[in-house]
């Protein structure tokens, strides 16, 4: 599996020859060759997640892409005449070899008085997890997580413990695209996660890697 950061939570996952594209949001740095995507799968509504001018970006450059999200995200697509299929928890299916499962319904909390949309994570070939913007264990064993480590619904004490809970053979931080300096998000994953089994990778942006 060949994974490539284009910031924050938008993620290149490339596996078998399928070529998903996770969360283009406001922090995305697109690059110029984002072409044969076969589908843009988008976790939620928030706009560091999913905007729409970044969307129809993506889809100019690989117009056979199909959109994979949840019926929140789906209701704004239908007002632009996108085309969008609904993968939610406990929904699935196949681009390919590849498996996409759906896992979670809501966002993390922000606060008791603040309503929580609907956050799906995203489990690709039974390996990778992508969890969008929630802590929420999966139920099936998780190889590569993508791991957030900062934002308004956590911090990065919040991102180790998930981590330990789920177990991935390895993972890297996202959700850092708001942060004006990268420091104990990346080095706390790094000094503590390997004494729990856990490999930390540190994925610089726009740079392929091998999993």
């Amino acid at each position: 599996m060949k994974i490539t950061k284009f910031g924050h939570a938008c993620l290149l996952v490339e596996e078998q020859g399928v070529r998903l594209l996770f969360d283009p949001g406001d922090y995305t740095t697109l690059p110029a060759n984002l072409n044969d995507l076969d589908a843009v799968l988008i976790t939620h509504e928030h706009s560091d997640h999913y905007t729409h001018e970044i969307l129809i970006e993506v889809l100019k450059q690989s117009p056979g892409a199909q959109v994979i999200t949840n019926h929140e995200v789906g209701a704004k697509l239908q007002t632009y005449g996108i085309p969008f299929q609904i993968i939610e928890d406990g929904q699935g299916m196949k681009i390919g070899a590849i498996s996409i499962e759906g896992e979670g319904e809501l966002h993390a909390s922000l606060h008791a008085d603040w309503p929580r949309c609907a956050n799906t994570g995203y489990r690709i070939a039974e390996r990778f997890f992508h969890p969008g913007d929630s802590l929420e264990i999966p139920k099936l064993p998780v190889e590569i997580l993508a791991l957030p480590v900062a934002g308004p619904w956590m911090y990065i004490g919040m991102g180790i413990e998930y981590a330990r809970a789920v177990k991935p053979k390895v993972t890297f931080p996202i959700h850092d695209g708001g942060l004006k300096k990268i420091s104990s998000t990346d080095r706390l994953p790094i000094e503590i996660l390997p004494k729990s089994g856990i490999e930390v990778k540190i994925l610089e942006l726009g740079k392929e890697y091998e999993f």
